[in-house]
């Protein structure tokens, strides 16, 4: 069988969520043959899974560009910018809509999963004609399993069915597997479809991040109206300045207060904390859960409680890689730029500076990884930040390198920006301190005096 021309061929997309339908419509805006495939039964599938959720950045952050134009050229009406719409109004009213506009609704096929991808007739040893080669994609659908060519791959199919395990050493801790029906990784909706696994129950929330947050809150709502539920967090940290916030500082207002309500939960008593705690095992225990772990003082146990929510944050699938070139960070898995401006180990904050098909490339020549997969790990990503990522690959792609290499991005800022993570750290300690000023992209003004002092700085820069 004779191998087609790469320019023959469309780009793939891989992911039916926000970014991958923004890269699509940037990709149609400059006339590249594009196919979007969507491993869940609909655009959006992973985000429906949270659709309960109220997200903090306001509808103006949520949207990209080229999408909007698709979409007011159909005569849609766009929501308020400053309203804060849920996961599930981000789907019904925009992805929906965009993924039936008459550009896109040909080339999304739903229902397609993507488990592998390599070059036609190569695998990853081989160098001659690499290039050449369009890359071969494995898609299974309910009925059959096929390969699809393609002169390029975008990679934007996320991280959110990949939920990292409870276990401190990255593997799923002893009795995990096992006792998993009682165990919810994400974003439950306690409030909602899985209210009755939560009344009157005891649940303990193990995770130090956004997702953690709103269930907590979630939890503590319930306890109004269903007084006998009752609920623990659990952190392996020791100091929680990242989910606690800027506060006031922060440009986004509802990530400020999602933060500022989480402390006041721990503060007034009605969400008892233990940090510092490593979870090593899990057992059953009279048709309950004992959590069994480690902590600076030594082995600590908590419960027995009757269900777990595991917010313990996502890590990318790399098994559809596997055979091709890919330079990763060794410990992030993001792409290999961004690990030192991302590293959780070094700095809190909230955004990395602009950044596009440069720092997304891999040694694979065609093959980009966007969106919140090409942070691997880390969990500081924002919808405009895929949409900047996406906007520079497709300039690429068209041979645009002028657009392409310039990348804008200015995010709201944290407010938060320290290496000590010190929940007492008010005096500005650390690289940084202090609230976020008007013109830094998620940082602070001390990260970047230090650098224009030549000093080393939390790794966040300042906008131009």
């Amino acid at each position: 069988m004779k191998t087609p021309s790469l320019d023959s061929l469309p780009i793939a997309v891989i992911g039916g969520g926000p970014v991958g339908l923004a890269a699509a419509a940037h990709l149609v805006a400059r006339n590249l043959p594009v196919k979007v495939y969507e491993a869940g039964p609909a655009v959006g599938a992973n985000m429906r899974d949270w659709g309960h959720v109220r997200v903090f950045t306001p509808w103006r952050y949520c949207m990209d560009a080229a999408a909007v134009a698709l979409l007011e050229r159909t005569g849609w009406q766009g929501p308020r910018a400053d309203v804060f719409p849920t996961g599930g109004e981000i789907v019904v009213r925009y992805l929906e809509p965009l993924a039936a506009t008459p550009e896109l609704f040909g080339v999304i096929e739903t229902g397609a999963h993507v488990t592998a991808i390599s070059r036609r007739g190569l695998d990853k040893v081989v160098s001659r004609g690499r290039e050449q080669r369009p890359f071969e994609l494995v898609i299974e659908t309910a009925s059959d399993v096929r390969r699809d060519l393609a002169r390029a791959v975008i990679d934007a199919s996320g991280t959110w069915t990949a939920p990292n395990p409870l276990g401190a050493n990255g593997l799923p801790a002893e009795g995990e597997v096992e006792l998993a029906d009682r165990i919810a990784y994400g974003i439950p909706d306690i409030l909602g479809r899985h209210r009755t696994l939560y009344a009157g129950k005891t649940t303990l929330v193990i995770g130090a991040g956004h997702s953690a947050a709103n269930a907590l809150l979630d939890l503590a709502r319930l306890t109004e109206a269903e007084p006998s539920t009752t609920f623990t967090w659990a952190t392996r940290g020791i100091d929680l300045v990242r989910i606690y916030g800027g506060g006031d500082a922060d440009r986004l207002p509802a990530r400020g207060e999602l933060g500022a309500e989480t402390r006041e939960l721990v503060e007034s008593g009605r969400a008892p904390l233990v940090t510092g705690f490593s979870t090593i095992a899990m057992r059953s225990e009279g048709g309950r859960i004992v959590v069994e772990g480690e902590t600076s003082v030594g082995p600590r146990q908590i419960g027995p409680v009757d269900r777990i929510i595991a917010a313990t944050g996502q890590r990318p699938d790399l098994s559809l890689t596997r055979e091709l070139r890919l330079d990763l960070d060794p410990w992030l898995e993001s792409a290999k730029a961004l690990g030192p401006l991302i590293d959780p180990n070094e700095h809190s904050c909230g955004s990395v500076p602009p950044h596009g098909h440069r720092e997304l490339a891999h040694p694979e020549a065609g093959f980009y990884t966007a969106g919140i997969k090409s942070y691997g790990r880390a969990p500081t990503f924002l919808l405009l930040t895929g949409y900047e990522q996406v906007r520079s690959i497709a300039a690429a792609l068209a041979g645009d390198f002028v657009a392409a290499d310039d990348v804008q991005l200015v995010l709201p800022e944290t407010g938060v920006c320290t290496t000590t993570f010190s929940v007492d750290a008010g005096d500005g300690s650390g690289c940084c301190g202090g609230p976020a000023p008007a013109e830094a992209d998620a940082c602070c003004l001390a990260d970047a005096t230090a650098k224009e002092a030549g000093k080393k700085g939390c790794g966040c820069g300042v906008a131009a």
